[in-house]
């Protein structure tokens, strides 16, 4: 059945940014952001609202779907975000599906990639409640440089560069994280703090546009929460592809989503993330943008 005109959209976010923070451009951008998608969508006809995720007194029966934009507060209530998607899912559609989110909320994902044959970050899964220890561990993968974070994670909680050599001071953290959480530990790419990490963003299955963030000096995280900057990227045609082949391991298409790529030694492109629940799309970097979101979420609810 088609959505005909008037059909009532939903924009998620979470309570920190329902009102607007003069002098915080952080939360000025997304504010535009939502602004930029909103005005796509209403010249498409649709009614848009936002609300936070968790918002107990939101009629969700009442729309005919939500987006995810920016709850950027899922990871840390992990327990409690998984039991909302279970019960709203029930009262309207979620873009992108619920089957998409679950799968991606746990960056195990990646070694569902590199079974497939994509190129990722040297990767190791380290189970909850397992017995090994660090040291044990890199002295096997033998990597001179690691990262260590949780498999549920977001704007780089509880993530952590050290090398082989400080594995005993990192000891502590590690195994208190997994004594309540799975982790990953991968092997440190330095050319993020040369180059970057792209970060290409799709609607519909189709490449728009790209930006290239970069950690300020002195750091790794790229970003903006830890001074990360924001640049003009034009990817080549291989990191595209590698991308496009990224999304299409999730179970179902998502309407939208980002890739992002790091690079090894070699200068050989690599799937670092595959963000599928709450991107932020840099909507604000490319003027086409939020119309092509727009249509991928027209085209959506056409087919449901």
């Amino acid at each position: 059945m088609g959505m005909g005109i008037n059909a009532h959209l939903t924009l998620l976010t979470d309570s920190r940014y329902l009102t607007p923070q003069p002098g915080n451009d952080y939360v000025s951008n997304i504010f535009l952001e939502d602004k930029l998608l909103t005005e796509a969508l209403e010249r498409l006809g649709y009614h848009v609202q936002r609300t936070n995720w968790d918002n107990p007194n939101y009629d969700w029966s009442a729309t005919h779907a939500a987006v995810f934009r920016t709850t950027w507060d899922y990871f840390h209530r992990a327990d409690s975000f998984r039991r909302w998607l279970k019960d709203v899912c029930a009262h309207t559609r979620l873009i992108n599906d619920y089957e998409v989110v679950m799968w991606n909320m746990d960056k195990t994902y990646l070694l569902v990639l590199q079974q497939r044959g994509l190129a990722i970050p040297p990767t190791l899964l380290v189970h909850a409640g397992s017995s090994q220890t660090l040291k044990g561990i890199l002295s096997i993968c033998c990597w001179e440089e690691v990262i260590l974070k949780p498999a549920i994670s977001g704007a780089a909680r509880h993530t952590y560069r050290f090398t082989a050599r400080e594995a005993t001071a990192y000891e502590p953290v590690f195994q208190q994280l997994i004594g309540q959480e799975a982790v990953l530990l991968q092997q440190f790419q330095p050319s993020v703090l040369k180059r970057g990490e792209a970060a290409l963003m799709f609607f519909d299955g189709r490449y728009s546009h790209a930006v290239l963030k970069r950690a300020r000096p002195g750091d790794f995280r790229v970003q903006d929460d830890f001074g990360g900057t924001v640049h003009p990227y034009q990817p080549a045609a291989d990191e595209i592809e590698l991308a496009r082949k990224a999304l299409q391991c999730s179970p179902q298409p998502p309407v939208y989503g980002r890739v992002d790529l790091l690079w090894n030694e070699a200068g050989k492109p690599l799937v670092s993330e595959l963000e599928l629940i709450e991107p932020e799309l840099w909507l604000r970097c490319s003027e086409p943008a939020a119309a092509l979101f727009a249509d991928a979420l027209h085209k959506a609810l056409q087919c449901s």
